[in-house]
C-alpha cells in the first residue's frame, strides 16, 4: 500500500468515527449486552451451538441432493423453483415474473441476499417500483444509501438523522419528533404501498428441503405482509439457507435472536408453506366480503448459486456457508463498534464474517479494502452461534490476497534473502511485521543502538512513509540480554523435589522486549515447586499469520513443534507467557500442523497463571506468591488492588478467572475490564491506516480504569498488545500480572 492510499483510508476512518461512530458504539453496545445475558441464561447455549453447526455441516455436505428435494418439494406444493448460476441470471428470472403479470410495483422485506444480487435495480429496468417495507431499509432507501449492518442496516442513523431525512424526503407539515411518531408514519406510508403491490418479494432465514417451508424471522412482521398480501410472491435465497427437514429448525430458532441482537426471542417467526392457501385480500374492493381466488396465487422460489458451489469446495471458506447472518460476529467485533459496516464492508456484506461472503460471491478483491479490519482477536468466534472459525477465513483470504499482489521491479533483488516463504510484491509493511522475529533479534543484537536509531525523528518519519508503521506510537525497546541468555547464565538451582517439570516458551516478546517477565514467570514456578527449563525455539508464527503470511507461519510453527517435541516426550508441560502463542498452540496449530503433532501440544500446554491455578488447586502454597504485603510490591498495589485487563484471545480460550483467581489467592482485591478489545491487538495499532481507531476502541478502557473505582489501581494486562496499549492510554503504566506475583521480583523496575 502506498502512503497516499494510507492517508485515504485513515481519512476514511477518521471521518466515519466523526461522523457515525457514536450511534454505532451504543445501538451494538446493546446487542452485546444482551447476547451476554442471554447466552448466560441459556443453560444448553453450548450444546445449541453445537447441534446447529452439525445440522450445517451436515446440509452443507448434502447440498446438491437438498436442492433436487427442495425442488421436487416446492413443485409439489404448487410452487415454482429456480436455480440461479448468479446474479444476472437471478434478476433475469424475476424480471421475467414481473414482465408476465405486467407488474408496476413491488414490496420487499429486507434480505442481504437481493441486495447481493441488487435486484431493485433489476425490477426498476422493466417499469417495477421496488419499495422497502423494513424501515431500516425503508431509510436507507430514501437517502440512497448501502447498510451498515447485516441485520440491522441502519445502525449508523441516529432518531434525529432520521426524523430530519423524512422531513425533508416528505415535506412534513408537522415534523415528527419520537421514535413511536417515525414509526407511525413509516408504516403507514408502507402499508398502501403493500395494499397496492403486484408483487410481495421475502428472503428466507432458512429453507425445509422436506416440506418446502421458508422460515422468516423478523421484528417488524413486514415480510408476512409481503409474503401473503400481494397474489405473487418471490422468495430470493441462498442455496446455503436449505436445511434438510422441518425439525432442524429449533437450534436455529433458539439462538438467532440471543446472538443477534440479544433478544430473548425474535418478534416475529413466520413458517409458511408457499404458496399459501389463504386466498389474497382484493384491496381494490375492500367493501366486497370473502377474498379472492387461492388458485391465483403465485409462488416463485429463486435459489442463488453466485459463488456458493465453489466456496463449498473450498476447504477454507466452505465454513462460511454454516453463516445463519445475524451479525453477532460483526457485534463483537471492537473495530466494527467504532466505524459499522461502511468501514468494514464490502459490496454487500459488512463485519466479520463479510470477507468469507465476499470473497466467495463477489471476489478476493472485494473483501480486500476491510479484510485488515480484522485483527484476529477471536472474540467473533465466541459470538458466533455456529462457532464459525471467522479469523482463519480473514487469515485465508490476507493469505490469498497477498499472493495476488503484482511483484514489482524490484522484487527479484531480494527473492530468497527475505526471511520468510512469501512471494514477491507483498505489502512492505505486512512484510515488516510478519517479519517482526527477525526484526526483534537482529534490533537485540544491537541493542541500545537499535532503539536510538529507531527513536530517531528522520527514521521514523521514514518508517511511516515507506511501511506505515505511524510515527505517533512508541516502538518496543528491546533489551541487550535476551531472556534465554539469561536463564543460561543464571546461577539458581530449581526446586530440591519439583512436582512438576514445564518448558517454558520463550515468545520473541518476552525474549527480546520484556525478558522481566520471563523471569518473573521462572521465579514463580519454582516457588510453586516446578522444575523449569527455557527451550532453544523461536517465534510460533503470530506475528506473520496475522499478516496473512500462512507459509511462514506454517514454517514457524514446524520448527516450534521440533523443539518442544522432546520436552513433551520427557513428561513436560509447555507453559506460554503470552496468550496469543498459547492461542496457538491450541488453536491455529491445528490448521498448520499434521492432526496428531497439533494435538500432541495442544493438549501439553498451559497459559502461566492458568498453571499457577492448578498448582494451587492441588496444594501448592500460594504464600509462595507475592501479595499486597510484600515488601517488592508497589505499595499502589498494596493500597488500592489492582485493575486488570484480559487478553481477548485469553477470554477465548476461557482464561480470565484463572488470572483473577490467583491474583486473589495471593491476597490482592482485582477488578476487571469488560471491554472486547484494547484496540491494540498486535501490530494493529502500530499503522498509520488504524491508529485513530485503535486510539477509539482503546478509549473505552481507559474511560473504563480511570473511573472512581480502578483510578488508583495497579494496571496488569497478560497481552504484550494490551500492555502497548496501556502504556499509551494512561499515565500509569502496565504489569503482566507475572510481575506482581514474582517472588523475588520488583515490578517497578525494568521494561
Amino acid at each position: 500500500m502506498s502512503g497516499d492510499a494510507r492517508r485515504e483510508r485513515a481519512a476514511h476512518i477518521r471521518e466515519l468515527l466523526r461522523t457515525e461512530g457514536d450511534n454505532v458504539s451504543e445501538n451494538v453496545g446493546t446487542f452485546n449486552e444482551g447476547r451476554y445475558r442471554r447466552y448466560a441464561e441459556m443453560d444448553d447455549v453450548d450444546e445449541l451451538r453445537a447441534e446447529a453447526r452439525a445440522i450445517k455441516e451436515d446440509a452443507i455436505e448434502r447440498l446438491p441432493d437438498l436442492i433436487e428435494q427442495l425442488r421436487e418439494t416446492v413443485e409439489g406444493n404448487g410452487g415454482t423453483v429456480y436455480l440461479a448460476d448468479d446474479a444476472a441470471d437471478a434478476n433475469e428470472y424475476v424480471q421475467s415474473v414481473a414482465t408476465d403479470i405486467d407488474a408496476g410495483t413491488a414490496v420487499k422485506s429486507k434480505s442481504m441476499t437481493s441486495e447481493e444480487i441488487e435486484v431493485n435495480d433489476a425490477l426498476a429496468e422493466v417499469g417495477v417500483d421496488t419499495y422497502e417495507t423494513d424501515l431500516a431499509e425503508f431509510v436507507l432507501q430514501l437517502d440512497d444509501e448501502e447498510p451498515s449492518h447485516i441485520v440491522a442496516p441502519a445502525v449508523h442513523r441516529s432518531r434525529e438523522d432520521i426524523a430530519e431525512l423524512f422531513e425533508r424526503r416528505f415535506d412534513l407539515d408537522e415534523p415528527l419528533e419520537t421514535a413511536e411518531e417515525l414509526t407511525t408514519f413509516a408504516s403507514d406510508y408502507l402499508e398502501e404501498r403493500v395494499a397496492e403491490a403486484d408483487i410481495g418479494m421475502t428472503g428466507a432465514n432458512f429453507v425445509t428441503a422436506d416440506t418446502g417451508t421458508l422460515a422468516l424471522v423478523t421484528n417488524e412482521g413486514n415480510a408476512r405482509k409481503c409474503a401473503v398480501a400481494p397474489e405473487t410472491h418471490v422468495a430470493v435465497a441462498g442455496v446455503e439457507k436449505i436445511l434438510p427437514s422441518l425439525a432442524d429448525l429449533p437450534p436455529f430458532l433458539e439462538l438467532i435472536g440471543p446472538a443477534g441482537a440479544g433478544q430473548d426471542v425474535t418478534a416475529y417467526l413466520s413458517l409458511l408453506t408457499p404458496p399459501v392457501d389463504t386466498p389474497a385480500i382484493d384491496f381494490d374492493a375492500p367493501d366486497t366480503p370473502g377474498f379472492g381466488d387461492p388458485d391465483e396465487r403465485d409462488f416463485h422460489l429463486v435459489l442463488i448459486d453466485n459463488g456458493r458451489m465453489e466456496m463449498r469446495a473450498d476447504d477454507d471458506l466452505r465454513e462460511t456457508l454454516y453463516c445463519v447472518r445475524c451479525g453477532a460476529c460483526a457485534n463483537s467485533c471492537a473495530n466494527f463498534q467504532q466505524v459499522g459496516g461502511h468501514a468494514f464492508g464490502g459490496e454487500t456484506y459488512s463485519g466479520g464474517i463479510a470477507t468469507g461472503w465476499e470473497a466467495g460471491v463477489h471476489g478476493e478483491e472485494s473483501a480486500a479494502e476491510f479484510n485488515d479490519l480484522c485483527t484476529g482477536c477471536s472474540r467473533c468466534v465466541d459470538a458466533c452461534p455456529v462457532n464459525i472459525d471467522i479469523p482463519w477465513i480473514n487469515t485465508v483470504v490476507r493469505d490469498r490476497l497477498n499472493r495476488n499482489d503484482d511483484p514489482d521491479a524490484f522484487d527479484h533483488l531480494v527473492e530468497g534473502l527475505t526471511p520468510d516463504a512469501e512471494p514477491g510484491g507483498m505489502d512492505l509493511g505486512k512484510r515488516l511485521f510478519g517479519n517482526f522475529e527477525t526484526l526483534a533479534a537482529v534490533g537485540s543484537m544491537t541493542a541500545p543502538l537499535s532503539n536510538a536509531v529507531g527513536d530517531s525523528r528522520p527514521v521514523r518519519a521514514a518508517l511511516e512513509r515507506v511501511v506505515g508503521v505511524d510515527r505517533r506510537r512508541d516502538l518496543p525497546r528491546f533489551r541487550r540480554e535476551t531472556f534465554r541468555d539469561w536463564f543460561e547464565a543464571r546461577d539458581a538451582d530449581g526446586p530440591d523435589d519439583p512436582a512438576r517439570s514445564v518448558a517454558l516458551y520463550p515468545d520473541v516478546y518476552t525474549n527480546y522486549v520484556r525478558p522481566e517477565r520471563g523471569k518473573a514467570a521462572v521465579r514463580l514456578l519454582e516457588a510453586l515447586g516446578v522444575d523449569v527449563v527455557v527451550p532453544d525455539a523461536g517465534g510460533s508464527g503470530r506475528a506473520p499469520l496475522s499478516q496473512g503470511m500462512i507459509a511462514t507461519a506454517r514454517d514457524r510453527a514446524e520448527a516450534v513443534r521440533d523443539v518442544l517435541t522432546p520436552d513433551i516426550a520427557a513428561g513436560r508441560d509447555v507453559v506460554a507467557v503470552e496468550p496469543s502463542d498459547l492461542a496457538m498452540f491450541r488453536g491455529e496449530y491445528e490448521r498448520l500442523l499434521p492432526e496428531s503433532d497439533a494435538e500432541r501440544l495442544a493438549d501439553n500446554s498451559y497459559e502461566v497463571l492458568e498453571y499457577a491455578y492448578g498448582l494451587l488447586e492441588n496444594d501448592a502454597d500460594a504464600a509462595a506468591l507475592a501479595g499486597p504485603e510484600a515488601a517488592e510490591t508497589p505499595r499502589a498495589a498494596a493500597e488500592h488492588g489492582v485493575a486488570y485487563h484480559s487478553h481477548c484471545q485469553q477470554r477465548t480460550l476461557g482464561l480470565e478467572a484463572h488470572t483473577v483467581a490467583v491474583l486473589e489467592a495471593a491476597g490482592y482485591d482485582v477488578v476487571t475490564s469488560d471491554v472486547e478489545c484494547c484496540g491494540m491487538a498486535g501490530s494493529f495499532g502500530y499503522k498509520t491506516e488504524y491508529y485513530d481507531l485503535s486510539e477509539a476502541v482503546g478509549d473505552e478502557l481507559r474511560e473504563q480504569f480511570t473511573d472512581a473505582d480502578a483510578a488508583d489501581r495497579l494496571l496488569l494486562a497478560s497481552g504484550t498488545s494490551c500492555l502497548d496499549q496501556m502504556d499509551s492510554l494512561f499515565e500509569r503504566r502496565g504489569y503482566h500480572p507475572v510481575r506482581l506475583l514474582d517472588p523475588a521480583g520488583d515490578p517497578g523496575s525494568g521494561a
